[in-house]
């Protein structure tokens, strides 16, 4: 054996001193001077790797496939306010909009009425707040003038709601007692009814549960995954006849779980609602299964290899083992996205198209 095949037998056999690195598929590279300081190429192994990939230039997509119900959305329930007896309810899947009854007490009207802040109190002159905003803003819509929509309820605004209060048939006080109206974020969808006509009511009792109207998905994440469920970002949902439309996340909220048995603890949870673009799409499917796709980032036109191939370097970080001309070397490496079983790859000595070693 000649002096420079001796001394790169030596090489080798310290190069493929490797430990198999659990659960990623990769390999460490041991001995000194494999990488030159991390750089240059190292000298050849004795054999090449059993099963080889390309690298290849592509766009890599971060996701995850996560089930989904398409429906109407959260379930809201309606409780009475008010004590009597109910005497007239919608059917179960009506739909009610602004200014419209939603149910109704000793034949008087609880009405309807959009905003994001529920009811809570009595509303009369001299109060302020975003409920009494809600309130103006609904009586404006509904074709009552003579105030100023903001948050203050002046004498103005009772005046218009004793013009209400006339024409739905309730006394005009220009106070809009608790339990006249309920506020809701828009029209509503009647879910189920939890009364029934001619029974008593009384405060805090269930009476119907409503939705939205839109159809939406309903997806539960795990907490960690709360990155993939960002408000407005874009998804990919497959119905169950395999067609795949277009979604955007519309809310996002942490829900807790109740423990399911004795001893176990609540669940955190992230509920996300997805919007699907093709109301036509859609049409038909009641509480069907859904498989939503989540991109939580995208790194478009890099260099990628199968993440098997990454090989753990003794001196620290990663590299790849270069096949080229019957020979191999190794080549450090800077590690970018991993999504999809690949990884994205950069670095001196490395470029689209060449032949990486890979474990069998």
């Amino acid at each position: 054996m000649g002096v420079g095949t001796r001394r790169r037998g030596l090489v080798v056999a310290g190069l493929l001193a490797v430990v198999a690195v659990a659960g990623g598929g990769l390999v460490a590279a041991a001995g000194a001077g494999v990488l030159d300081g991390g750089a240059s190429p190292a000298a050849s192994a004795s054999a090449l790797p059993p099963a080889t990939a390309t690298i290849t230039r592509q766009t890599l997509h971060d996701t995850k496939e996560a089930d989904g119900e398409l429906g109407y959305g959260p379930v809201t329930t309606a409780v009475a306010r008010r004590p009597g007896t109910i005497t007239w309810l919608p059917e179960s899947g009506a739909t009610i909009t602004r200014g419209k009854s939603l149910y109704r007490i000793d034949d008087q009207p609880v009405t309807l009425m959009y905003g994001g802040t529920p009811a809570y109190r009595d509303l009369k002159p001299g109060m302020t707040g975003k409920d009494v905003e809600n309130l103006e803003r609904n009586l404006s819509k509904l074709g009552y003038d003579g105030f100023t929509v903001d948050d203050e309820y002046t004498w103005d605004t009772a005046q218009a709601v004793m013009e209400w209060q006339d024409d739905r048939g309730l006394p005009e006080t220009g106070v809009v007692e608790l339990g006249r109206v309920v506020f809701a974020p828009g029209k509503v969808r009647v879910e189920s009814l939890e009364a029934e006509e001619g029974r008593p009511a009384q405060p805090g009792q269930q009476v119907l549960a409503y939705t939205g109207t839109s159809k939406v998905i309903t997806v539960e994440l795990d907490a960690e995954d709360q990155r993939l469920a960002k408000k407005g970002a874009k998804v990919q949902v497959t119905l169950p006849d395999g067609e795949s439309v277009p979604g955007k996340v519309t809310e996002v909220a942490t829900v807790v779980v109740p423990a399911q048995g004795q001893g176990e603890e609540p669940e955190t949870r992230v509920e996300a609602l997805v919007s699907i673009g093709s109301a036509k799409a859609a049409r038909g499917l009641d509480k069907a299964s859904v498989d939503v796709t989540f991109t939580a980032s995208k790194r478009e036109n890099v260099l990628a290899v199968p993440v098997a191939a990454l090989v753990a370097l003794q001196e620290g970080g990663y590299g790849l083992e270069i096949v080229e001309g019957g020979r191999s070397r190794y080549v450090a490496v800077e590690t970018g996205l991993f999504a999809g079983g690949k990884v994205e790859v950069s670095g001196d000595g490395i470029a689209e198209g060449m032949t990486v070693g890979m474990p069998k």
